[in-house]
């Protein structure tokens, strides 16, 4: 297994393990709304973070064959982010807006952190030297 697999795995497994916390959040608290907000936004984000992966695997797989390829898939990814928005403004009842945009980022923050303990594992000079 590659490196960015291993990667992508770790950070698929991180995303996981916010929905399974959301939905407990949403199963044991009095804060229903906020918590299915966050449920909605972090199973279409974690959905955005699995065809990014994929995205950036077939890319990497063309362009160590020489061959281009076509984009990242950023259309899809707000395609989706548009039908979080558009489910949480057409029922406020059930879904918290801001819950749902902060679920939706949270595979982007869940990337950087995983690149920042990476960074950290990967560094073997101090500084100054």
């Amino acid at each position: 297994m590659n490196e960015f697999s291993t990667m992508a795995n770790r950070q698929r497994k991180w995303m996981l393990y916010l929905l399974a916390i959301s939905v407990l959040g949403w199963g044991f608290s009095d804060y229903k709304q906020i918590f299915a907000g966050l449920i909605l936004g972090l199973a279409v984000g974690f959905y955005n973070l699995f065809l990014l992966h994929k995205k950036v695997d077939v890319i990497g797989e063309k362009a160590a064959k020489n061959q281009t390829a076509r984009s990242f898939g950023t259309l899809s990814r707000f395609a989706g982010a548009a039908l979080v928005a558009v489910i949480s403004l057409r029922f406020p009842e059930h879904f918290h807006i801001l819950a749902s945009v902060m679920g939706l980022m949270a595979g982007y923050i869940v990337i950087m952190i995983d690149f920042i303990f990476y960074l950290k594992e990967t560094s073997t000079t101090k500084r100054g030297e």
